[in-house]
């Protein structure tokens, strides 16, 4: 099933793991609404609305960028208006943007929770919330979270139980809207990566090269997103996704080339289940990631 003429609406698409999945939708000639918030290059992130706009129309897809605030609702439901008076309507919400800081309790002001809550949880609320109206209409919508399966172990809520709320109430609105919207036919999955992934800000976060060496392309899971949006809505929601594991069922094989550097171990991404073991032949280890 091709993407082409459907409606993605990305948060966070300005780089990184948004702008590969836009970018793979691309290839098939879907339309991107980049919502972000970066109208201007960040000193230590690079890329904005304008030049992830500038590659998805490169690659085959028609873009809208749009400066958005997950955390204010004027702002969302504005952004998708304009989308839908653009594109006649949304067919795929890909809830991407996030916001980390992997601090303990008392090491974590109340600002920075607040953001992370916001933008996190409330603001994948807030998304869906806009675009469900349109997906209604559409043949087969689709809902992503880039959110991690809900397995409630205290190893993934210690040394930054903020993060950790944050995160898993991404997931949170996977495992409720997909029995609340089923009967509408609107799929709501969570899509979460074994390994770090070789983003901007992971090589910020870990302050050089050696961690990027160690973590796999944002190409798997753009490659995962656009095989869950293959899938017919109805039949397919509520699933709790590694991209590797995902992959594997759907036939692929070669995980080696979605390897930055396949002479170095794979750094384990937080938050994978022990009962979600990774593919035959793929061998984790070295290390930890931030999520």
């Amino acid at each position: 099933m091709s993407l082409s003429g459907k409606t993605l609406f990305v948060t966070g698409a300005s780089r990184g793991i948004g702008l590969a999945i836009a970018l793979r939708a691309a290839r098939d000639g879907a339309n991107i609404v980049v919502a972000a918030k970066t109208a201007e290059a960040h000193k230590h992130l690079p890329g904005t609305i304008y030049s992830a706009a500038a590659e998805i129309e490169k690659a085959g897809g028609q873009a809208l960028p749009l400066i958005v605030d997950v955390r204010e609702e004027a702002s969302v439901m504005a952004a998708v208006e304009q989308a839908v008076q653009r594109f006649g309507g949304i067919d795929i919400c890909v809830n991407n943007a996030s916001a980390i800081q992997l601090t303990g309790t008392l090491a974590t002001d109340m600002k920075r929770y607040d953001l992370m809550n916001q933008v996190n949880a409330r603001g994948t609320y807030l998304t869906s919330k806009a675009c469900i109206p349109h997906l209604k209409r559409s043949a087969n919508p689709h809902v992503l979270m880039l959110s991690p399966p809900l397995d409630m172990n205290a190893r993934w809520f210690a040394g930054h139980t903020a993060y950790s709320m944050a995160k898993f109430g991404m997931s949170l609105c996977v495992l409720g809207m997909a029995a609340e919207f089923k009967a509408d036919g609107i799929a709501f999955n969570a899509l979460w990566p074994r390994t770090g992934i070789a983003t901007a800000a992971i090589r910020f976060a870990l302050s050089g090269e050696e961690g990027m060496a160690r973590c796999r392309t944002v190409e798997i899971m753009a490659d995962a997103a656009h095989a869950i949006f293959e899938k017919p809505a109805r039949d397919f929601t509520g699933n709790f996704l590694i991209d590797d594991s995902f992959l594997y069922a759907e036939g692929v094989r070669d995980f080696d080339k979605y390897r930055v550097d396949p002479t170095q171990p794979l750094m384990p991404d937080f938050f994978v289940p022990d009962a979600m073991p990774p593919p035959p032949g793929v061998i984790i280890g070295g290390g930890s990631a931030p999520a």
